[in-house]
């Protein structure tokens, strides 16, 4: 594994996978996705883990597309869907803690969010920044969110495009575990090490069960999500937005 990915043992058939492309803070670079890939992968192959927990480095948990990336769909040279790395939490056998220390952004906040578990860091911020954009969500957020926010505050996130702190959302009663930034991690080695006490083809069989239902639906929404993007994405607006967000 190239170090911007990196796999940690943590004990009890625990794995860490850790996102660290510090080059381009967690951004969906070419090579931060190839090594996401490349990580769910090897932990299929070894076939014993029984929890996996996600996590950043320092302010950064994931931050979504990036200017290349998103001119390159405006272009029409590629489609939302063609980053097809972001449900791999969902299609992993075992469960997932997405442990989001950092900042999750766009895309990179719906990436935490097909994890079986969320857990957020307090003064961290969040955000659904497509519409910021100009362009309607991708990458199936136009689901997640409401499911794993509640549809009040998840339909006000699409909406708004605002910056969320963790706090902020912990007081809007979302029903997702907010703690301190630095307990993050640990935290989610707590909830691991209380699943991993279980045998691990109940956790697969229990996983299998408990995801259907999105797995089910989520090709549908995706589809209609593309379907919108070729109504809102290839507006001349939008490309001066990403050239004055990005230059910010």
């Amino acid at each position: 594994m190239e170090q911007i990915v990196s796999l940690k043992e943590l004990g009890d058939d625990i794995i860490q996978i850790t996102l660290e492309d510090k080059a381009s803070r967690n951004t969906f670079s070419t090579e931060l996705v190839k090594n996401i890939i490349k990580a769910f992968e090897l932990i299929k192959e070894r076939g014993h883990y029984k929890v996996v927990i996600i996590t950043g480095y320092d302010n950064y948990f994931c931050c979504g597309g990036t200017k290349e990336e998103l001119f390159k769909i405006y272009k029409k040279e590629m489609g939302f869907n063609d980053l097809a790395f972001f449900t791999y939490p969902l299609e992993c056998e075992v469960p997932v803690i997405s442990a989001m220390q950092g900042h999750a952004i766009g895309g990179g906040f719906v990436f935490g969010l097909y994890s079986d578990f969320t857990i957020l860091g307090k003064e961290s911020v969040y955000t659904t920044n497509f519409m910021k954009y100009g362009f309607t969500p991708g990458m199936g957020g136009t689901m997640m969110v409401p499911l794993r926010l509640g549809d009040t505050l998840g339909n006000e996130m699409l909406f708004s495009a605002e910056n969320y702190r963790g706090g902020d959302l912990r007081e809007r009663g979302v029903p997702l575990t907010v703690v301190p930034k630095a307990e993050v991690l640990d935290t989610a080695i707590g909830l691991a090490r209380s699943l991993a006490q279980k045998p691990r083809l109940s956790l697969l069989t229990l996983k299998e069960h408990l995801t259907q239902r999105i797995k089910k639906d989520l090709p549908k929404v995706i589809e209609q999500e593309l379907k919108m993007h070729d109504i809102t994405f290839h507006q001349p607006e939008v490309a001066d937005r990403i050239e004055a967000l990005f230059g910010r």
